[in-house]
């Protein structure tokens, strides 16, 4: 039985590596037509549907050491789709972050407009407490009407203060209960060294967030197509209905100085320094830079296009492994109506990988001698682990692709009538 084992072992790597390609893909349904514009109901507690988080960050960096200077209190380098920290500097340093604290609340926009809880069309009337906020501001007027949309729009591309509140009065009926849900949201998504006070960003004693945390929110902000469909806006024009117009202006520079950026969050203040959390996407694959604490605007844009520049030109997305993948061979199964089942890969695995190391990634299977009867199809039996140079960076789930009944009078008596009754 162990020699049947290797061999189907030696036979799994042989097969894994050469038929990632073979895979069969569902189809989405086709998404519900948007709601006509309406007013914005009554503030509710928010939506029952839970927002699926992505896979966590990875644990350790790729590179041990920033290769670059980094001239700021912390920094972190992330590739969106796997989650992989290219580097960090100071990754979980508790400090405020000024205005990247909106990264939550376009967040919860975000997942309410997804959720059918609010509509990019909703008219929202500006409050007292909204048009009161200091700081960056669309200048909004108390009982001034604008859409969820044009508010959205304010925060992601101007930052603007009264945006961020009337929108947050609007989804949870104050700014208050938005900062409760800010921090659930922040715990769920495991964001464990962060503290909300405000959903603006304004100096407020408590508030705290690290590079890390912030790597996390922004990578689930970025994950939402509707974000992009604001946040490559240069500038825009914001009529108030009454003859005043307010022209918004991008805070993120990077939108104009760097090839492939198309969203971001900048902030600063007196105590948070200079910050900004910058996307960009190149090749098929997108890089998110964190930068907290540098010294001035323009240094804080530098340093986020150094890393961006640095891992484009060093990295690259690699196919490990496709769901659906078919193994060659069966693993035996005792008992069973079958001596053995056929098997699958479970999930998708890309990695971030250096250019030029592909084809040191290892394969090692994990996989019993054999299954006890009855095999449910989907079952997970076994892994795959996925390492460079000793380092073992993945895993990627083996399951039954098939059921397999256990033998006995049972299945005999079903095949008895199966063959001989059933006409």
């Amino acid at each position: 039985m162990r020699l049947k084992a290797l061999l189907f072992c030696l036979v799994f790597l042989t097969t894994l590596c050469g038929a990632v390609g073979e895979s069969e893909i569902d189809l989405a349904p086709a998404p519900p037509e948007a709601p006509a514009p309406q007013e914005v109901p009554a503030p509710t507690e928010s939506p029952a549907k839970t927002p699926t988080a992505l896979s966590p960050l990875s644990a350790a960096p790729l590179e041990q050491s920033p290769p670059i200077p980094l001239n700021c209190a912390a920094a972190m380098l992330v590739e969106q789709d796997s989650g992989q920290v290219v580097l960090e500097m100071n990754p979980l340093a508790a400090r405020p972050v000024a205005s990247v604290t909106k990264v939550m609340t376009i967040l919860l926009a975000l997942e309410m407009l997804d959720a059918g809880g609010l509509s990019l069309g909703d008219q929202v009337s500006v409050s007292k407490a909204s048009a009161g906020m200091g700081g960056s501001q669309m200048l909004l007027d108390v009982g001034e009407r604008q859409s969820v949309s044009t508010l959205l729009e304010g925060m992601i591309v101007g930052s603007a203060n009264d945006a961020a509140v009337a929108l947050a009065e609007a989804m949870y009926g104050s700014e208050a209960a938005c900062v409760d849900r800010m921090n659930a949201r922040a715990a769920e998504l495991g964001m464990t060294d962060t503290h909300f006070v405000n959903c603006t960003g304004l100096p407020a004693d408590g508030q705290y967030t690290t590079a890390r945390d912030v790597a996390v929110m922004s990578r689930q902000m970025f994950s939402h197509p509707a974000y992009f469909d604001f946040s490559d806006t240069w500038m825009d024009e914001i009529d108030h209905g009454d003859g005043r117009i307010t022209q918004l202006v991008n805070t993120n520079k990077l939108i104009r100085l760097y090839d492939g950026c198309d969203g971001g969050k900048t902030g600063s203040t007196k105590e948070a320094g200079y910050c900004v959390a910058a996307t960009a996407s190149r090749g098929g694959m997108r890089l998110i830079a964190v930068v907290l604490g540098a010294d001035s605007g323009a240094e804080r844009f530098d340093i986020a296009g150094k890393m961006l520049d640095h891992g484009f030109a060093n990295y690259r997305r690699y196919p490990v492994a496709q769901t659906g993948t078919k193994v060659r061979g069966t693993l035996p199964v005792t008992g069973g109506a079958k001596d053995g089942v056929a098997l699958k890969l479970g999930s998708d695995l890309t990695l971030l990988v250096s250019r030029g190391d592909e084809q040191r990634i290892q394969l090692s299977p994990a996989l019993p001698e054999s299954l006890p009867a009855p095999v449910e199809a989907g079952q997970r039996v076994g892994s795959v682990a996925v390492s460079l140079d000793g380092r073992t960076l993945a895993e990627v789930p083996v399951v039954a692709a098939e059921a397999v009944d256990a033998s006995g009078l049972g299945s005999g008596v079903k095949r008895f009538w199966e063959n001989w009754l059933i006409t």
